[in-house]
């Protein structure tokens, strides 16, 4: 019996990874004249789970170089933030209808300080029961520990939860650490390989049926 769902934050909740990217695209074209561009920020950010400053690194600049470009990029991102993060669309009408049938958590490669900043914006947080956000764990995603973590707070047993990701990133973090995974392509993600899914929908307010739970009927 389903009793909890785990959901990703960025690109499931809310749109914000097209203004991470422009954050980042941005500092290493000001502070190292690289041209980021999207097909290397998805396969390097979203696909592999790396960070996208390993191309400065590539271009001789030095771990502390690189360190402060990522706080530049980090301090841009939170102003973008604070402006446009907005949730993405149907997300509070399926939160709304969820919610009090199961348990709910977000489990997020965010950090805390952006992630403040996101919900300030939406409102959301009142549907979920704990968040998990990058200060959390050691390991961030495609590593099962943020699920791992995840389990471990909510007390339930793997067969028990369901993870939502957007990523293949995500994808294999859920597969890792034992959970099934549903996937909710965005825009940045709709061409990849989610091979392990147990479903593959193309718009949150679907979930509710897929679920059996429109009506309050727990699957």
């Amino acid at each position: 019996m389903l009793k909890a769902i785990f959901w990703d934050n960025d690109g499931v909740l809310v749109d914000t990874e097209h203004l991470y990217f422009r954050a980042t695209q941005q500092v290493l074209d000001e502070y190292a004249n690289i041209a980021l561009n999207r097909e290397d920020f998805v396969r390097l950010s979203l696909q592999q789970g790396r960070s996208v400053f390993a191309l400065a690194s590539e271009r001789g600049f030095d771990a502390a170089q690189c360190e402060q470009m990522r706080q530049k990029r980090n301090a841009l991102y939170a102003q973008l933030l604070a402006r446009e993060a907005e949730a993405i669309d149907g997300v509070e009408e399926t939160l709304q209808t969820l919610s009090g049938q199961i348990q709910m958590a977000i489990v997020t490669s965010s950090l805390g300080e952006h992630f403040d900043i996101i919900h300030h914006r939406t409102g959301l947080l009142k549907y979920f029961d704990f968040w998990l956000t990058r200060e959390t764990y050691q390991h961030t995603k495609p590593d099962p520990e943020p699920y791992l973590s995840a389990l471990e707070r909510s007390g339930l047993n793997r067969s028990e939860c369901l993870v939502i990701e957007d990523t293949e990133r995500g994808l294999k973090a859920a597969l890792a650490a034992g959970i099934a995974c549903l996937v909710i392509p965005g825009e940045l993600t709709r061409d990849h390989d989610f091979t392990g899914a147990c479903k593959i929908l193309q718009d949150i307010r679907q979930l509710p049926a897929f679920l059996g739970m429109e009506s309050g009927a727990l699957p």
